[in-house]
């Protein structure tokens, strides 16, 4: 499995993909966190199995590899990577140097991501990025010349929205895309917000069927990013896609950041352990850890902002272990001038994201005017329900579309994949990436202020 090169030839010159097989040559570089081997737990015809590897040497690139075996050599539908690795300091340059391929996937130290992305598409390779595709407002500046080169060296930039598969999200967009149900978004106010998104999540957790060993880095906010524009990335791209889905946003005008707070996290040294398997926190972590030997993390974030004038609301919150038979939780209300569009994921949803619709006056006839136009959905998504309660209606999922968080990046990498073969992303998409890196920047920015 572990195969070291030493020539530049093979290059990959031609960017001009028809779906043929074996087409797309995939690099994996600097993989340091999970995401980067879930783009690989599935096959794609496009994809050659043969994935070259740049990595420093480290325990990261190790498990990635080890997990990619994993998946190969599974009972239920295993896959054929074949892994072609090079590991050493001078990885990069090995990468830009020999360009082995012709789409780079990048999930890793956030830190030098933006560095990454940017020299990949001046070199003419393709970009798949894990979000946060920058964490700091230094580093949105160089996005923006990344998507300038790229658009200059015809290649493709694009982030990982995993979310947009999420079937909840995707009926909610759906009902607001029916206007005698939803009627029109509301303009919100500050302190009730025509969108409201909040995350939580938890540090420890099981991926794949493992305990997920966190790097000690991404404990280090310079190196990961703040919660606030990390998973927050996430949110921002839900209210942008579902709320205004094709618009083109241009974030100096189109966006006003309000307010913006954060806050820690603590951890123990046991806790800390339990998660990365390191015994002592590294020294570049020392700056966060109190008297105590408490580590503080700034992983939690709220921001308030509007967006074409709706007021807007994303909060990230972030704990250490999830009560026994629970999980990340997400909460989201979506108000219409009919109905609010509510996704709720608690005790009484058995932490299972649950959509409601939820009458917010007195509509003629809305029993009926909801089961005509709900056949629009039914139509689309065939046995998907509703079910009336006291004072909503709940849209009930049948279980062949709750696929689950790691199949969605098999959804987008196919996704990305019939990009290649247009030549192009739909108009709204770069922009709307811009927007989206703006606001969770701008947001740190007043938060530290």
């Amino acid at each position: 499995m572990f195969i070291l090169f030493t020539n530049g030839c093979n290059q990959m010159e031609n960017n001009n993909f028809t779906g043929e097989t074996n087409e797309v040559k995939l690099i994996t570089l600097a993989p340091g966190h999970f995401h980067a081997y879930l783009v690989q737990k599935d096959m794609y015809d496009q994809v050659d199995p043969t994935v070259h590897v740049y990595a420093p040497p480290g325990p990261e690139v190790e498990r990635h590899l080890a997990m990619i075996e994993d998946y190969n050599s599974r009972d239920n539908d295993p896959t054929s990577w074949n892994q072609v690795v090079y590991v050493g300091d001078d990885y990069l340059e090995r990468m830009l140097s020999e360009k082995k391929g012709n789409v780079v996937v990048l999930a890793g130290n956030n830190r030098l991501k933006t560095s990454y992305i940017k020299q990949a598409v001046d070199n003419g390779l393709n970009v798949l990025s894990d979000k946060p595709m920058v964490i700091n407002s230094a580093n949105f500046e160089l996005l923006k010349d990344a998507f300038d080169s790229a658009e200059e060296n015809n290649v493709l930039l694009y982030d990982i929205m995993t979310e947009r598969f999420e079937i909840t999200s995707i009926l909610q967009k759906e009902f607001m895309q029916l206007p005698a149900v939803f009627g029109q978004l509301t303009r919100g106010t500050p302190e009730e917000p025509a969108v409201v998104k909040e995350s939580v999540h938890y540090l420890f957790k099981y991926v794949s069927g493992r305990v997920l060993q966190r790097p000690p880095w991404y404990f280090d906010v310079t190196q990961q990013g703040e919660g606030i524009v990390d998973v927050t990335t996430h949110l921002v791209d839900l209210i942008q896609w579902a709320c205004f889905h094709g618009e083109i946003i241009d974030y100096q005008n189109d966006i006003e950041m309000l307010s913006a707070r954060r806050w820690p996290t603590s951890l123990t040294l046991d806790q800390f352990e339990s998660i990365t398997r390191v015994p002592e926190f590294p020294s570049y972590l020392d700056q966060y850890i109190d008297d105590d030997g408490i580590l503080h993390v700034y992983c939690n974030g709220e921001m308030n902002y509007t967006l074409f004038g709706h007021h807007a609301r994303v909060i990230v919150k972030w704990d250490f272990q999830a009560p026994e038979g629970t999980g990340d939780t997400h909460y989201s209300i979506t108000r219409g001038t009919n109905v609010n569009l509510i996704i709720e994921q608690g005790v009484e949803q058995n932490f299972k994201p649950v959509l409601y619709i939820e009458p917010v006056g007195n509509i003629a006839d809305f029993d009926q005017v909801l089961t005509r136009e709900f056949a629009k959905i039914q139509a689309k998504y065939p046995g998907v329900e509703l079910k009336k309660l006291n004072d909503r209606w709940e849209v009930v999922v049948p279980p062949v579309y709750d696929v689950g968080h790691e199949a969605h990046f098999a959804q987008v990498t196919e996704n990305y994949l019939q990009y290649l073969i247009d030549g192009r992303l739909p108009d709204w998409e770069i922009p709307n990436m811009i927007a989206k890196y703006y606001t969770n920047t701008k947001a740190l920015e007043m938060a530290k202020e």
